[in-house]
């Protein structure tokens, strides 16, 4: 079974996808996060058609105290939008510090949303294939 992974940002959306098996995670894009949602749900659409997609995994942004970012509220609404979308099971993984953690992957400040979401959904595969 195939998942996507999602890290939702006010800039960008970094989109990572799943082995066929569910066990590894890898980088598959970034979109522009832009005031057009057409455009992003049918970016969306065709990753989920044609990488088979059967669930969806979306960073839950914490801050160091366990408590929900200023973001998450942004989060909610999109992950609500893409399960209207959609009809895919939509989970929320933790993301604290996977943004830093994949600009060490990155040279030159290249932007690591699309690792980040990889680390994201790889997080939520190690948990539920233990």
């Amino acid at each position: 079974m195939k998942y996507l992974g999602i890290d939702y940002g006010i800039k960008r959306i970094g989109v990572a996808i799943s082995s066929t098996d569910g066990l590894f995670a890898f980088p598959k894009m970034i979109i522009k996060n832009t005031k057009n949602q057409t455009e992003i749900f049918s970016t969306l659409r065709k990753i989920i058609k044609n990488e088979d997609v059967k669930e969806i995994v979306i960073g839950e942004s914490l801050d160091y105290n366990g408590k929900q970012n200023k973001i998450m509220k942004e989060i909610k609404i999109f992950a609500q939008k893409v399960q209207e979308n959609f009809s895919l099971p939509v989970r929320f993984e933790k993301e604290f510090l996977t943004s830093v953690e994949a600009r060490r992957y990155k040279e030159n400040g290249v932007e690591a949303d699309d690792s980040a979401s990889a680390l994201i959904l790889q997080r939520y595969l190690d948990r539920i294939n233990k």
